[in-house]
């Protein structure tokens, strides 16, 4: 198979070439130049930002592809460029999505006929919320490739590459050992996918020729709070105490879900959107997502084979408990 990566070199989408590489496909990968790619690629560098001068290199390059697989979160138009370029070079284009184009609030179990934030378009420019952002580019991908687009509606991606720092925050921090507030309850079920694995279904339903929208994540209770974390104790070898603390007690003192301890939801709206959505038609697709306690330890590795500091988009702010808010909480 003959794959174009658009982007290619970070997270989810140095996920999707290393497994096409693993497979001995034949990948070239379109990126703007900030990072290397996996060695064994056809490289071709350009901004997408910048209109069809900034798509010059895809323009001229001589050749075809069986599939595209597309990560761009930022403008639609991005998306709307590369689409329209490549239409009659590229058999099937798979767009990396995400389920916040459901519109607010969505319900636990919701699938992929859901109700979709109203207000996107492919044509959208400028400072676009992810929300339409994401959105407008499913509208772009649709567009131009009708059935022959996929469209999968990642939630929480997790494992090696992260650049986000959710699970790496979680390892960081156990790993420094001591007393470590964990948000309750231990039992609160996680929904999320590995990387690796969203890679893997990517590139198999690509090649099935699936279409339409699929919400790629686990089953709700894949995993729980609780396990995640003994987790990270156990692969970092730490002495950490993990502290369980009541929800209500964590948002009393401001503590700030999602972003300040990662991962971490209340019971509630945002918790039914992000970790019980419906994952059915996916999971009937083929998806299948590996044990948690494989995702920490390969994260871990990951991480001291980097000096213990993960990458960071520039475009996401950092995350994790301020030391002085988590001084306060243990003293409660």
């Amino acid at each position: 198979m003959r794959l174009l990566m658009l982007g290619g070199t970070e997270f989810v989408g140095r996920a999707v070439t290393e497994a096409a590489l693993e497979r001995d496909w034949e990948v070239t990968v379109f990126h703007r130049g900030r990072h290397a790619p996996p060695p064994g690629v056809r490289a071709l560098t350009g901004d997408r930002t910048g209109g069809e001068r900034g798509l010059a290199a895809l323009a001229e390059h001589a050749g075809d592809w069986d599939l595209v697989v597309d990560t761009w979160s930022g403008v639609p138009t991005a998306v709307r460029d590369a689409a329209r370029l490549l239409v009659d070079r590229a058999g099937h284009y798979t767009y990396v999505s995400s389920r916040s184009v459901y519109a607010h609030p969505a319900p636990a179990g919701l699938d992929e006929d859901g109700p979709l934030v109203g207000g996107a378009s492919p044509d959208e420019e400028g400072d676009v919320p992810y929300d339409r952002a994401k959105r407008g580019g499913e509208l772009a991908a649709l567009d131009a490739f009708g059935d022959r687009a996929l469209l999968a509606r990642a939630g929480l991606v997790i494992g090696p590459g992260e650049n986000i720092g959710r699970l790496p925050w979680w390892l960081t921090r156990i790993a420094r050992g001591g007393p470590v507030i964990a948000p309750g309850p231990r039992t609160a079920q996680l929904q999320y996918v590995d990387a690796r694995d969203l890679a893997s279904w990517i590139l198999d339903a690509a090649a099935a020729g699936l279409h339409g929208p699929y919400n790629t994540v686990s089953r709700p209770g894949h995993t729980t709070m609780g396990e995640l974390l003994d987790a990270c104790v156990r692969v970092t070898g730490s002495a950490a105490e993990l502290r369980w603390t009541d929800p209500d007690t964590l948002l009393a003192a401001g503590v700030e879900p999602w972003s300040g301890l990662p991962v971490w939801l209340p019971e509630g709206e945002l918790y039914d959107a992000l970790h019980r959505g419906g994952h059915a038609r996916a999971e009937a697709a083929g998806l299948r997502c590996r044990p948690v306690g494989e995702t920490v330890a390969d994260t871990w590795t990951w991480l001291r084979e980097r000096g213990g500091t993960a990458p960071q988009r520039p475009d996401r702010p950092a995350v994790g408990l301020d030391p002085r808010l988590e001084e306060k909480l243990l003293a409660l």
